[in-house]
């Protein structure tokens, strides 16, 4: 009675390191729950940056007030009837005057 009782111990403690230790046991079920959890965070992310794009591209499609904007900021263009100022920093200016007084 006692080997078999024993040797159900050792099954039960054999069983239970394959649970806990072993490749495909709890450990690596908890990583991939939080590979699962950190990648549906990311996909969130993606899906809001997505739903931005999109409306911009309406935006774009639909109206001119977007695409002017668009040619302001990126293209550093001006419409009709409006004057372009440059504001300089003192030291960006006296660089400026030094380098073409070098000339």
């Amino acid at each position: 009675m006692r080997i078999v009782i024993a040797a159900l111990i050792v099954l039960v403690l054999g069983l239970q390191y394959r649970l806990w230790v072993s490749d495909g046991g709890m450990r690596e079920v908890w990583r991939l729950r939080e590979e699962v959890s950190s990648q549906q965070a990311e996909n969130e992310k993606l899906k809001e940056r997505n739903r931005t794009l999109v409306a911009e591209v309406q935006d774009l499609k639909q109206g001119k007030t977007a695409i002017e904007e668009r040619a302001r900021t990126d293209l550093g263009m001006i419409g009709n009837n409006e004057s372009f100022y440059q504001v300089m920093s003192q030291s960006t200016a006296k660089g400026k005057t030094a380098a073409a007084g070098q000339k």
